[in-house]
């Protein structure tokens, strides 16, 4: 049976749908960010060093960037409701073993046991959004929905990671995933359609391996920069590993009869553009949740919740964006005339960022920078999103839908290890020169030149937007 046969459920029954779907995909973003604002909590109850203290956020993303591929796949084959649910579990089981941890490898480790049950559940949740909404102008409310999701979750995430850290425990950052799981998984049976998969498929192990291999080389060797320098033999020889990986990945594509990504499918041009907008605004934005936590507890002495409150701005911002303004336009304008201006604003707001200092105040430094951020990541997600999915026949759903959400968190654990080495060897480099300067002066300097890349990697992303992307308005009515 083929997932063409199956009906999307009626027009009441898809918006309870959207709900779970959205809030299981809430729990995984969540994770991207709630423990960033109990990390340096974290940090010294587990004795981590700072060059180590990523790796609580990149195991996460790592994981469930490096085994996307594999879990659309396994959701095209098991079907998508079957696929959701399994995630869902397994995400609360991991959860609960982080919570638990009592040494920073086994919170570590919890964390990329998270990401693998996050890769199964993401692909089904995206799949399951583009399968149910084929008007043109309710998937534009719903990938606004959606991308608001994306994009506010992270800022919603530190929020409670400050409430939990304050008041319970950083542990609780971890535990709260076991409630939302538990009403996730109801809702799921409940509501959502079941869409069969297709079980004579097979699942090609090769480009399992070679793919996640290649992305977890490469994320390693970017966070192993911090401490051993660029031209390390560990470094080089990671990344010459992603490259050797990554080259095999896709000539296995080419040659096996059932490839874990069809290359036809998602390598058009406005395919890639999209990807590339998703993947570079989350290279560009994420280190924003990192320097600017940092910022507001170490050196402007916030709590966690004033710290988590903090980004509250910047969730909003997101959030109507990608849900009033986005959304009415998107079925009227072409998405590079929203996704180009969007990641430009973005970058202006990072570029604020390049002025913080040890005297910064949040309404003249900080918020500004937010509210743009925000602005611009919100106009970004919704039209990439809407461009990558456009035109594909029911089958291809799972693996554009995983390829989509590979390229959102493969950025994020990029950006989070290149701009933490970059903030890092900065640092260091500044405290060497400036041998009278203290440490706190050093990370706001490393802050600083961290928070200029990201504004540059933005830039480049908006010209690469408006030269690839070339899809047209799509007309309703």
């Amino acid at each position: 049976m083929t997932m063409t046969a199956v009906r999307p459920p009626k027009s009441a029954s898809r918006w309870w749908s959207l709900g779970v779907i959205a809030l299981a995909q809430l729990m995984v973003v969540l994770d991207t960010t709630i423990v960033t604002i109990a990390l340096p909590t974290t940090q010294q109850a587990l004795g981590m060093l700072d060059a180590s203290r990523q790796w609580v956020v990149t195991a996460y993303t790592l994981a469930f960037g490096g085994l996307l591929l594999l879990g659309g796949r396994i959701a095209d084959l098991a079907g998508r409701k079957r696929t959701l649910l399994a995630g869902v579990a397994g995400f609360a089981v991991a959860s609960a073993l982080g919570g638990a941890a009592a040494n920073a490898g086994m919170l570590i480790g919890a964390r990329a046991l998270q990401g693998l049950f996050a890769a199964v559940l993401a692909p089904s949740t995206m799949s399951l959004l583009v399968t149910m909404f084929a008007d043109q102008r309710e998937r534009a409310r719903a990938f606004g929905i959606f991308s608001a999701v994306l994009i506010s979750g992270g800022a919603a995430g530190l929020i409670l990671g400050g409430v939990f850290t304050q008041y319970l425990d950083w542990r609780w950052c971890l535990y709260v995933n076991v409630p939302i799981a538990i009403t996730a998984g109801i809702g799921a049976v409940l509501v959502l359609p079941g869409i069969p998969g297709r079980p004579s498929g097979r699942i090609d192990i090769a480009g399992a391996v070679t793919g996640g291999g290649g992305m977890a080389a490469l994320v390693f060797g970017f966070g192993q920069a911090a401490g051993h320098g660029w031209t390390s033999g560990l470094v080089l020889g990671t990344l010459a590993a992603a490259v050797v990986l990554l080259t095999l990945f896709v000539v296995l594509q080419h040659k096996v009869r059932q490839p874990l990504l069809p290359l036809k499918v998602v390598c058009t041009r406005n395919r890639v553009g999209a990807f590339l907008s998703v993947a570079l605004n989350f290279i560009g934005t994420f280190g924003v949740f990192l320097f600017v936590t940092y910022q507001l507890q170490t050196v402007m002495h916030y709590s966690p919740v004033q710290a988590g409150c903090a980004f509250l701005p910047l969730m909003v911002m997101s959030a109507i964006t990608a849900t009033q303004i986005v959304a009415r336009l998107l079925p009227k304008v072409r998405p590079r005339t929203l996704i180009a201006p969007g990641l430009l604003i973005a970058a202006v707001g990072m570029f604020l960022l390049t002025f913080l200092s040890t005297d910064s105040s949040y309404v003249a430094h900080i918020l500004p920078a937010e509210v743009l951020v925000g602005l611009g990541s919100g106009a970004v997600m919704s039209p990439s999103l809407n461009t990558a999915t456009r035109g594909v026949v029911p089958s291809d759903t799972g693996v554009i839908s995983a390829f989509v959400s590979t390229s959102q968190q493969i950025g994020a654990s990029i950006g989070t290890a290149l701009l933490n080495t970059i903030a890092a060897s900065t640092t260091a480099s500044y405290l060497a020169v400036h041998v009278t300067a203290g440490q706190v002066e050093g990370n706001v300097y490393g802050y600083r030149v961290a928070s200029a890349w990201a504004a540059g990697i933005l830039v480049v992303a908006a010209v690469l937007a408006a030269v690839l992307i070339n899809t047209r308005t799509q007309r309703v009515g």
